[in-house]
């Protein structure tokens, strides 16, 4: 009797263990189906943001042809109401167009095509070795050109049609009130070689300024010497003068 119910026993315990290990292998099979299923949707994110890099690409609308129409008016009308009046120079309105509108098309590219760090800092230097291979410019020049370029800068970030309006607006008025007529009389200089080295002295500063006009015809208001050469018995003098 006892053996039978020690038997009995062992059997049930064998059955109670049978019972506990075959949900393992299920929920073993659940778990590796879920990792399955999570690496796959990773991957599938990853596919998508490769795909998305691949894709990016830079789109031309017409808020685009805004801005250009935009900053080309603005530098043409600088250039044809203010400098070349002024200043009568046609060489250096090409360089001022041309850099204009690159500075607009590498602002407008930048700013939507991410780019590294270094090849940003290889484009400036690219700019930096143009600047020293060129021959030297006058101050009113290199500001203007700055002028170009800063309104390309700023119509290529593509902002809102009403803040690059007004903010070129306000660079227009800034440069017709300060280089005109308005308010400060616009200077003008040139240098001149001038052989009576003897009237270069302090006390006969008003008579060279004299003899200057008579020989230029020049509204000269005042000099400055910038080299004596007694060998030759000639000066270099720097001439400033109103129109």
């Amino acid at each position: 009797m006892s053996t039978n119910y020690v038997s009995t026993l062992n059997n049930r315990i064998l059955l109670l263990l049978l019972m506990l290990m075959l949900p393992a292998p299920v929920a073993v099979s659940a778990a590796e189906t879920f990792e399955s299923e999570i690496s796959a949707t990773a991957d599938v994110n990853t596919k998508d943001v490769a795909i998305e890099k691949k894709k990016e690409i830079v789109s031309i609308n017409s808020h685009f042809f805004i801005t250009l129409g935009i900053d080309l008016g603005m530098i043409l009308l600088i250039i044809i109401l203010i400098y070349h009046p002024n200043y009568k120079q046609v060489d250096t309105i090409f360089t001022f167009i041309v850099f204009n509108i690159v500075i607009f098309l590498l602002t407008f590219v930048l700013n939507k095509v991410k780019i590294s760090m270094g090849a940003a800092f290889g484009l400036f230097a690219v700019f930096s070795m143009l600047r020293y291979r060129t021959d030297s410019i006058g101050m009113k020049d290199m500001t203007y050109l700055f002028v170009f370029i800063a309104i390309g800068l700023i119509s290529g970030i593509q902002l809102d049609i009403e803040v690059l309006a007004t903010i070129c607006t306000i660079i227009f008025a800034v440069t017709v009130i300060l280089d005109s007529n308005l308010i400060l009389k616009r200077e003008f200089s040139q240098v001149i070689q001038f052989e009576k080295i003897g009237m270069v002295k302090p006390e006969l500063r008003s008579q060279l300024i004299e003899e200057l006009k008579a020989r230029t015809g020049l509204n000269i208001r005042r000099i400055a010497i910038c080299n004596l050469d007694y060998l030759k018995d000639s000066a270099t003098i720097k001439v400033y003068y109103y129109n």
